[in-house]
This record gives C-alpha cells, sequence and structure tokens, in this order.
C-alpha cells in the first residue's frame, strides 16, 4: 500500500595593515563582499574592536592597498557618529587571483571527495539549494555533473528557469568574475537542468533523463520543501512527507550511489524540551508519547500511522473542494500535528518524511542534516547573501521601518540562528565523510546555535536597535525613521493593544479629518486591520518565540574536528566563534536591506 501511495498519493503539487599571508590570499579569492569597519586617525587603521567578517582571518585591510581595492562605485559611507571620521561599510573587495586549492594530507578528504562525483539536487532553485551550488562549483570546478531538479513542463522550460533563477543570480557573481566571457558556458557544461517534481511519480523524470542521472549520480540532495507554516496538509505530505520518499525510491536505481543527504530542519524535534540530541527517528514515533512515557512509563499512547495519515488527507481532499476546503485541510494539519507533539504542519510532516526514509532506505547510507533558523551568509561566497524573506526577518524589517516596536517574545528565550554559507559547509563534510565510508547507515548533523552560542532575543533586540538607530531608514520624504528600544510583550493581549493605540496615533497625526463620523470610521477600520496583521504574524511564530528546546550539535562538532586545519578553513562551520553584534548589525541586517527591503533608503 505504501508503495502505491509514493507512485501516486496527491496530485496537488504547492504553488594589517596591507599585508596578507598566503592563506589569507587563499580565502579572500572566493569572496568579492566583505563589511570592514575603520577609523583613520592620521595614517593609522585601526579595528576599533569591533569584529568584521575579514579580521577572523587575522586580517587588518587599509583601503589604500593594491591587493585589496575597494571599489567605490558601490562602497556605501554612513553618517558620522559623534566626532568619530564617519563609518565605511567596504562592500566590495577585488580577491587576490592567486590559486586556492585546498589540499589536505590529513582530514576527511573532503575535496578528493568531491573531485569526480556527480550530483542530483531537488529544490535546486531555492535559497540554500543556491548556496551549495556555488559553493561546489567555486571549490571543486572538478566536480562532475550537477543535474538539477526543476519544476517545468519540459527540458526547455527548464533550462529557461536554470538561467533565470540560478546562473543569472548574484550570489554566482564571484564565480562570474572568476570565469569571465565563459561563466555561462562553464555553468551549462555543469548543471544540467531536468524537468520534473517530487510530487509525481518517478518525480515527473522522461526515460531518457532518468536512465541519465540513474547512471552519473554519485551523491543525492533532497532540499525540496514546502517551508509554509500552516499548509493545506495534503500539500504539506504530498512534498514533505512522500517527496523524500520518491527521490529514495529513485536513489534505488542509481547504479554507483555513494550517499543520500535529507536537507531537513532542527525543529523536527516538535514541543520536545531542553538539550535535543542528533538522533534519527523511529518510524511511528511521536514527540507527545515520548513526553508522557517520560513522565508515566505507563501511559498508553498510540503510534503514528503515517499511511494511515496519508490517507486520512488523501480522502479529505477527495471528497471536497473550494476556498472552505482549503481553510478546512488547513486546519487538519495544525490539529494533526498538534496532537502528536509538533507545533506546526511544516515541521510535522517533515519530520514523518525522516521516518518514511529511515524505512525505507535499505543499505544505502543516510545523511539527515538539520539545520535551525537559516540565515544570512556569513562569509561565503560573499558575507549578508539572502534571498526572501526568511524567519525572523519580518520583525526586522517591520521594526525598521517603523511598522512594528515589538513582538510577543520571551526575552530571555534564545532564536536559533545560523549562516546558510555553514549549513552548507557541513553539508559538504558530512557528504564527503560518509561518502567515503559508505557504511550503510544514517546519521543526524543538526547544525544549530543554541547550545553553543546561545542568541537570546533581548540581545537580538538589542542589536537590531542599534543598527537601525545608527543607520535608520528613511520614509517617503527621505526623512529618518526613528525607533524606540525594542519591546517584549507577555501576552497577546499587551500586544494587540499597544498596536492598536500605535495606530491611531500615527494616523490621527498624518490623516486629514473627514466630516459626518468617516474619520472615527476609517480609522478604526485601519486599526483593526493592523491588529489583525500583527496578530497573525505573531501567532504563526509563537511556537518558536516561547520555543523550549536546546538543539545539541554534539556530533556537528565532532565531523568539524575530524576535518584537517586547511578544510576547517575552507569549510567552516563553527557556530560557536560567530560574534551576533558583528553578524546581526554588520552582516545580517545590511544584506537584508541590500537583497530584500530593496529601495528602502537609509542614511548615507
Amino acid at each position: 500500500m505504501m508503495g502505491a501511495l509514493l507512485q501516486n498519493s496527491f496530485t496537488i503539487a504547492p504553488k594589517g595593515s596591507g599585508f596578507l599571508h598566503k592563506h589569507q590570499r587563499c580565502l579572500s579569492k572566493n569572496r568579492t563582499r566583505s563589511f570592514v569597519r575603520y577609523h583613520r586617525r592620521s595614517n593609522v587603521t585601526e579595528s576599533d574592536n569591533l569584529a568584521s567578517v575579514l579580521s577572523e582571518r587575522s586580517m587588518l585591510i587599509n583601503p589604500g592597498h593594491a591587493d585589496a581595492v575597494m571599489d567605490p562605485s558601490s562602497s556605501l559611507v554612513l553618517s558620522p557618529n559623534g566626532k568619530n571620521p564617519a563609518d565605511v561599510i567596504v562592500k566590495d573587495l577585488v580577491p587576490y587571483n592567486g590559486s586556492c586549492n585546498v589540499q589536505a594530507a590529513e582530514g576527511i578528504g573532503i575535496m578528493k571527495f568531491l573531485r569526480g562525483k556527480g550530483f542530483f539536487i531537488t529544490g535546486a532553485t531555492g535559497f540554500l539549494a543556491k548556496v551549495l551550488i556555488e559553493k561546489l562549483l567555486r571549490t571543486v570546478p572538478d566536480v562532475d555533473k550537477i543535474y538539477v531538479l526543476i519544476k517545468a513542463k519540459n527540458r526547455e522550460v527548464a533550462l529557461k528557469r536554470l538561467k533565470n533563477e540560478i546562473i543569472n543570480t548574484e550570489i554566482f557573481k564571484c564565480l562570474r568574475q572568476m570565469h569571465g566571457k565563459s561563466y555561462e558556458t562553464f555553468m551549462l557544461s555543469k548543471l544540467i537542468p531536468v524537468a520534473g517534481n517530487v510530487c509525481e511519480s518517478d518525480l515527473g523524470l522522461d526515460e531518457n533523463s532518468a536512465n541519465m542521472i540513474a547512471k552519473d549520480v554519485d551523491v543525492i540532495v533532497n532540499s525540496a520543501a514546502n517551508t509554509n507554516f500552516h499548509e493545506r496538509y495534503d500539500v504539506a505530505l504530498d512534498i514533505n512527507t512522500v517527496g523524500p520518499g520518491r527521490v529514495m525510491a529513485f536513489a534505488k536505481r542509481c547504479k554507483k550511489l555513494n550517499l543520500f543527504l535529507q536537507v531537513s530542519t532542527a525543529y523536527v524535534n516538535g514541543q520536545r524540551q531542553g538539550r535535543i540530541l542528533e538522533r534519527p527517528f523511529r518510524i511511528g514515533e511521536t514527540i507527545l508519547r515520548e513526553n508522557l512515557v517520560n513522565e508515566n512509563p505507563s501511559s498508553q499512547i498510540p503510534m503514528l500511522d503515517l499511511e494511515g495519515e496519508l490517507n486520512l488527507a488523501q480522502r479529505l481532499a477527495n471528497t471536497s473542494s473550494g476556498n472552505k476546503t482549503t481553510q478546512k485541510m488547513k486546519e487538519i494539519g495544525l490539529e494533526r500535528a498538534r496532537k502528536y507533539g509538533w507545533q506546526d504542519t511544516y515541521v510535522f510532516t517533515k519530520a514523518m518524511g525522516e521516518m518514511l526514509l529511515g524505512s525505507m532506505r535499505g543499505d544505502i547510507p543516510v545523511v539527515i542534516l538539520r539545520p535551525s533558523v537559516i540565515e544570512s551568509t556569513y562569509r561565503d561566497p560573499f558575507p549578508g547573501w539572502i534571498e526572501g524573506i526568511r524567519m525572523m526577518d519580518p520583525v526586522v524589517t517591520y521594526y525598521g521601518k517603523g511598522q512594528l516596536s515589538g513582538f510577543p517574545v520571551d526575552p530571555n528565550g534564545v532564536i536559533d540562528v545560523v549562516p546558510a554559507d555553514m549549513v552548507v559547509n557541513a553539508t559538504l563534510a558530512a557528504i564527503a565523510k560518509h561518502g567515503m565510508s559508505g557504511t550503510p547507515e544514517i546519521n543526524v548533523y543538526q547544525v544549530a546555535s543554541s547550545v553553543v552560542n546561545p542568541l537570546m532575543y533581548r540581545e537580538l533586540g538589542d542589536l537590531i536597535h542599534q543598527h537601525f538607530t545608527r543607520w535608520p531608514c528613511l520614509d517617503a520624504e527621505g526623512r529618518p525613521i526613528r525607533v524606540e528600544p525594542f519591546r517584549f510583550y507577555a501576552s497577546m493581549d499587551d500586544f494587540s493593544s499597544h498596536i492598536w493605540r500605535e495606530t491611531v496615533r500615527h494616523i490621527s497625526s498624518s490623516m486629514m479629518p473627514l466630516p459626518n463620523g468617516k474619520h472615527s470610521r476609517k480609522i478604526e477600520t485601519i486599526c483593526r486591520k493592523a491588529v489583525e496583521q500583527a496578530k497573525h504574524l505573531a501567532s504563526v511564530y509563537e511556537p518558536y518565540s516561547f520555543y523550549g528546546g536546546r538543539f545539541d550539535n554534539n556530533k556537528t562538532g565532532l565531523l568539524m574536528e575530524s576535518m584537517s586545519e586547511e578544510e576547517k578553513m575552507e569549510f567552516y562551520f563553527d557556530v560557536g566563534s560567530i560574534d551576533w553584534e558583528d553578524y546581526i548589525c554588520n552582516i545580517h541586517i545590511p544584506g537584508l536591506r541590500q537583497h530584500v527591503m530593496k529601495g528602502r533608503r537609509q542614511i548615507t
């Protein structure tokens, strides 16, 4: 029965002052965007005790140095703060063009394993997959073909999407600079678009494409997912649960497959509390049952029936239609998730996807990568690259634009954030380690910061206030938007009351009076809408704003320890080393403003 479900379960698809050491030159070749702070006092350039991205490489850059030249056309000069000279963010750094080959005498042998390997990547047009593809092609240019599964009706449409959504995007600008006029030729020689869909039987592949991939591929990376927290239950199951099963079924056709890697999320741990270990799910396991049995070993809690959940969703989807059905299916997903101990449909269906992989894999080596909240790049290919609104970004953007002064969140709670490039580096290290060993086991790695380098919400609030106070956004008239210290609300009622008062105050001061009581009715309508929008945002994030779990990453730490020094330099993912003030204020928010809040000006 499960096999039949994998074949056709659902048809609904979701929409130094001038001195660089040799190894430092090697690193600078691989990135063209860095953030540097400096104060010039006579002829001395100082770090001002502020960590920067380049300082991690023990590099103190003089803007006039010949090997590290600022591009004045894209440098951003910010207004002076106090009596000190203006701070400067150096956005573009022309890289040293020397050789950058990591030849590790010891360690995992990441480069050695990746060379000549063929990849099959699903979800290739997504944020994380683009960072992965860029890193592979820049660091290991002699990797074999990378087949990318793209949702399209034919190869021509897939090729068009490949060019528009991958090859021509900004994250590949370092590769574009490296290859010059031959850039597109190089990219098309490596990236092979195949039309398909993880929501279709046989992944929607035509016979020729399927045979070619099965013959050439050494590593499969499944990063396709629907990340909507409150998606329709049938839609989320189709891609997040059954989807990995379909990819695994195809993996069994691949003649020389070394490894299957599933990109999951640390939040599949649901409503577990305290320190959460890196271990795989057993089929039918539930968080609720686990918690209750720990409290009362004699508790009789039913196991999770994956096939039953699939049948339930399919039956409900087939017996009704229309907008009411969509809302009902969303409610069913949330209801089923919370019944078994998960906070929303997304993490529940992702957890079931892990279970299905574990039951289907046979002797195929599997790595399950569980990152926490993935945000902008820390260093590679340049700091601050981000695409789309990630998990913590709606609050940051609304706050910076003066539309939100705080949020209902525990100030002493922890937000678990990891930069995208660190997730990718851990991915490649795990692929090499377990692809090389070939041991038919399942390994889980949690790439997370809440245990080794916790970022408290109180600190995050202070940092975003610090950033937007120093570098405020500008309103439509070019005036700086002043922000108050970030507020924390203990309840939804307090939050809603504050939003109402702030909206009334803002509208009353900016809207012309209207006759016959229309003014007050207009204000009430706008306030009601503002409160509903804010409450919806708060309700979506509530399970994460007060989350009590902390993701252990001991195995991830051991993976890093097994790397050589050269590998650690090229494939770094030490989340414990992140300076949160530097990352949030100087890397992430500037990146968010440039790549997402486009057109939102700031004082220069």
